[in-house]
């Protein structure tokens, strides 16, 4: 039974994205560099690297959202901040221009999971527009919870089409750029592109 709900999943995401080849779509990104769990210190972010693979792929818009307040560059410090604002339900103010999301058909959100959750800053984002009638494909970098229940998180804050996507360890997506680069083709092709 669940090898039936998993197949007739994969039909309704790829018949969801039909045609998505020639869409206009945005690839947004929430990352941070400096130093990162199980890769040290690192000028572009686990995340940041799968975006700019998603974007070259699609032909996307490549879009960071980025804080106004930096997180510390050491992890442990930059950790307990992300906790801190998780607790608190905080909205990090985003710095902006913000992108004309109206432009768009698709939207690929990326983000790592800190905390079992989105980082706050990516809610701040996210709710800050009207997602009516817009397909969101998710991808993350994790270091052992994959998706955990985002998908969902993602439907209730945006009531958007949230379609379940792709996850990769952030250390492989740092440390191994071509199977990395080889899983989000196969993600990708999959979606359309």
């Amino acid at each position: 039974m669940r090898n039936l709900i998993l197949c007739l999943l994969a039909v309704l995401l790829i018949t969801s994205f039909a045609g998505a080849a020639h869409a206009k779509s945005l690839v947004l990104v929430f990352s941070r560099a400096d130093e990162n769990y199980n890769v040290g210190y690192v000028e572009k972010g686990n995340t940041r690297i799968l975006a700019e693979m998603a974007a070259d792929i699609t032909k996307g818009d490549l879009f960071e959202i980025k804080t106004v307040k930096s997180y510390p560059k050491e992890y442990r410090p930059a950790t307990e901040v992300a906790k801190q604002e998780k607790e608190n339900n905080a909205r990090p103010e985003i710095n902006g221009p913000l992108p004309d999301m109206s432009k768009y058909d698709v939207i690929f959100l990326g983000y790592p999971i800190w905390w079992g959750d989105l980082p706050m800053a990516v809610y701040t984002f996210l709710e800050q527009y009207d997602w009516t009638g817009k397909k969101i494909a998710l991808f993350v970098t994790h270091e052992g919870s994959g998706l955990s229940s985002i998908p969902a998180s993602i439907k209730k804050t945006t009531q958007a089409e949230a379609v379940s996507g792709f996850s990769l360890y952030g250390h492989e997506a740092q440390n191994e750029r071509e199977s990395s680069q080889l899983k989000v083709n196969a993600w990708l092709k999959k979606l359309g592109f």
